[in-house]
């Protein structure tokens, strides 16, 4: 890094005041620092010999945390609400990262390499600040309106978009993260924004005023006029004085769901002399930006302008590889990694578009707009309030127009769906090739589309699928408390149906009807079919279907699942209207043994896309994944007759043999509940396998060893048995089965055992079965 602080120095002197340079240590996980800017004192007390030698070697060595805008205590609060409301966000380690600080910066390379030798430290990386995104005029021409929001392919059409309600903005809110900006411009003054950290740079106030003029200049007869002039909310969050992870952290804490954050901001690449990309080079920042997009908060980020200029190479993505060997950007390479952000290259303004010179490229690209001849608002270091430009330029100028076109999608979904887009959605959506202007014919990099807002308007928003397959009956699709084991969805036949949307969908009658599916039997092909519904704009197309098995088990975690297979239902009509996949065919040989199992759904297409299995084998996912992903479902629903059959171990009795399961990942205390709904005469018992037993027992008066590994309790079949704080060690597979005997005159009415499996009072498994004629 020392090219770059020396550029920085003669460069850009009054950064590097506001913004010395230092080093972010993260430590492994073993090291158990509590979050305080104490650090020192912290290793020093545990007699920490690295921790003396280096402070013997430079005496003002300072160490605090590195991420300080907000309390360890927020801190940790915003990680949780990320993982409820996304299903893939794995918390980075941000409590082992601390900020390591020296007076002469000259100095912290020396510091960095004796960090590295310490096998307590995971990661060193040095920070010199970078120039705000670099703004050559000298070869733009002038442009002599803003033709960016006119039709394409020569704009993003925001003029179209004001004539639907939430086009302009209307109920949006946005944080701009740079360094300056004059928010008492005459042309935003309207608007009341403040900056909500660090302190303005008055060398930046040109810059930021100029992206703030692109978004939401005001619709006042002067001046001119933003892409959503009368957004709800805009302000700013600066990393001048401070970094930008805090920036970043401070806006999340301000912003909500379907909110943005634009990131006015490039980074040295490590590795690459003197190239400059996106933030999220830098490990500390992608965890910030990674905990915005998991919170639905949308990130749009400049890619960085090169070396800036078009002499020499631009930052390739898709080949950049880390200095520890990862290929963070390339989303085939080892290493890979996905922010959630919407990462913005520049083009020429003229259509056919084509790339700058100097601006990034690969498939990590979502989008690209303008960076060049922006007719825009301007300020200068004395605060002017009535300048414009029309010379604006570099990634700087293309992703305000992305920021833009975001808002005014989301404004206008809200008025007329009555939701707003999250994060992978927006970036779904915004990078669509059917709706967005593709770069020339000649362009031979990947920069992906320019959005167009008239065809997003006409082709998406009112065709947004939100395809969902039920939980239980009464599911509307969105997060609940209901069963989470009882989908109506998922039904299985020995048998093909000639119509199965006659006989399983909308008007069919059957709608709500949870005994479709029988007894899987041996030796048959089966045949599986998938209901869902819309309730999105209109019509989903190529919807996939994927259905898989597991034994029937308390909880289903993906190690238990087997596939069964998939379909594509070509279109879900939109309107709730229940729809009904062709049939999956489970081939005989494929089929289990006869018996009852669970089946878990999993649907989508590419605008509403389907989670992925792999992420269900992190806990907390798989946790969030049962009640918030309207795209999965569990049916461990099992229809059962109440007749002995001639092989029950128990002379009249109905056996349910169930497993007992614990967490993936490790021990884990879970209560469960049996919940018999029976008649006078009825009797349940349990059978358990004997270390479950030793711990169960307490709460089962009536209970026997019925030999060496095995326990037989017989429970009230009138009310709630609750076995408390089971300690399942992780993986456990405990064999266990319920053992039924209804009246035999009341053998033909409909009857229930619920098993539910709870994890810190939240339902995280469940098997039910109904007895009764099918």
């Amino acid at each position: 890094m020392e090219k770059e602080l020396e550029f920085m120095r003669q460069n850009h002197s009054d950064i590097l005041k506001n913004e010395p340079p230092y080093i972010a240590v993260r430590f492994s996980p073993e090291v158990k620092l509590n979050y305080t800017d104490d650090a020192i004192n912290q290793l020093t007390e545990r007699q920490f010999e690295p921790i003396r030698r280096l402070k013997a070697k430079f005496p003002d060595l300072r160490m605090s945390r590195l991420y300080q805008a907000v309390s360890a205590d927020k801190l940790q609060e915003m990680i949780r609400q990320a993982q409820a409301t996304d299903e893939t966000y794995r918390p980075g380690p941000f409590f082992n990262y601390f900020k390591v600080e020296y007076d002469d910066p000259a100095k912290l390379p020396a510091i960095a390499k004796e960090l590295k030798r310490w096998p307590e430290v995971a990661q060193v990386e040095i920070y010199v600040p970078a120039p705000s995104p670099f703004v050559n005029a000298a070869n733009d021409p002038r442009a002599t309106n803003q033709t960016y929001l006119d039709v394409a392919p020569g704009g993003i059409d925001a003029r179209y978009a004001w004539n639907f309600v939430g086009g302009d903005g209307q109920g949006q809110r946005v944080i701009d993260i740079e360094r300056g900006w004059t928010f008492n411009h005459e042309d935003l003054v309207t608007h009341g924004a403040v900056n909500l950290n660090g302190t303005i740079l008055d060398s930046s106030r040109s810059h930021g005023t100029a992206v703030l003029g692109e978004i939401c200049a005001v619709d006042n007869t002067i001046g001119c006029v933003g892409i959503t002039p009368h957004i709800a909310s805009v302000r700013g969050s600066s990393y001048s004085g401070s970094t930008q992870q805090d920036a970043i952290l401070v806006a999340v804490a301000n912003l909500s769901f379907g909110d943005v954050i634009l990131l006015e901001a490039q980074n040295w690449v490590p590795g690459l002399s003197m190239m400059l990309g996106p933030i999220e080079v830098t490990d500390a920042v992608y965890e910030a930006i990674r905990l915005a997009t998991a919170l639905g908060i949308i990130v749009v980020e400049a890619g960085g302008n090169g070396t800036n200029n078009g002499s020499t190479p631009p930052f390739a993505l898709d080949s950049y590889v880390t200095p520890g060997g990862n290929a963070i950007f390339n989303p085939g390479g080892a290493g890979f990694r996905d922010s959630g952000a919407i990462i913005v290259s520049a083009a020429t303004s003229a259509a056919p578009h084509t790339r700058m010179a100097w601006a990034p490229h690969g498939q990590r690209i979502d989008n690209y707009a303008w960076g060049q001849n922006i007719n825009t608002l301007d300020s200068n270091s004395s605060s002017a309030t009535n300048l414009y430009r029309t010379d604006f330029s570099g990634t700087s100028g293309a992703s305000p127009m992305i920021t833009g076109a975001a808002l005014a999608t989301n404004g206008i979904a809200e008025a007329s769906l009555g939701f707003r887009f999250g994060p992978r959605q927006m970036r779904a959506l915004l990078r669509n090739p059917a709706t967005g202007t593709a770069p020339a014919a000649t362009e031979a990099t990947q920069i992906s589309v320019m959005p167009n807002l008239r065809q997003i308007i006409d082709n998406l928003l009112n065709i947004t699928p939100d395809v969902y397959v039920r939980d239980f009956v009464g599911d509307t699709g969105n997060p609940h408390s209901g069963a989470i084991s009882a989908s109506p969805d998922v039904i299985v036949r020995p048998a093909a149906v000639a119509d199965p949307q006659a006989s399983f969908g909308e008007g069919s009658g059957t709608e709500n009807n949870t005994s479709l599916g029988s007894s899987v039997v041996a030796s048959t092909d089966h045949f599986i079919y998938v209901r869902m519904r819309n309730r999105g704009g209109s019509a989903a197309t190529n919807v996939q279907a994927t259905v898989f098995w597991s034994p029937p088990a308390s909880l289903v975690t993906p190690d238990l699942w087997t596939l069964a297979g998939s379909t594509t239902l070509a279109n879900v009509p939109n309107g709730n209207q229940l729809t009904v996949s062709n049939a999956i065919t489970w081939p005989a040989a494929n089929v289990p043994p006869v018996g009852h199992y669970c089946f878990v759904g999993i649907i989508g297409n590419a605008l509403d896309p389907a989670p992925d299995p792999a992420d269900f084998n992190n806990w907390d996912n798989f946790q969030l994944y049962i009640r918030n992903n309207n795209n999965v479902t569990w049916r461990n629903f099992n229809v059962v007759s109440a007749e002995p059959g001639p092989n029950s171990s128990m002379d009249g009795f109905v056996e349910l043999p169930f497993l007992l399961v614990g967490a993936p990942d490790k021990a884990r205390a879970f209560d469960i509940a049996i919940d018999g709904k029976l008649p006078e005469g009825a009797k349940l018992l349990f059978q358990m396998p004997v270390d479950f037993f030793r711990q169960a027992s307490q709460f089962l008066p009536k209970a026997e060893l019925i030999n060496r590994n095995e326990a037989l309790a017989y429970l009230n079949p009138f009310q709630l048995t609750m076995l408390k704080g089971m300690k399942l060690p992780a993986k456990y597979r405990g064999k266990c089965r319920l053992y039924l005997h209804i009246p035999k005159p009341l053998r033909k009415r409909p009857f229930q055992v619920v098993l539910r499996q709870f994890y810190r009072n939240l339902q995280v498994g469940g098997l039910t079965w109904q007895t009764g004629a099918k």
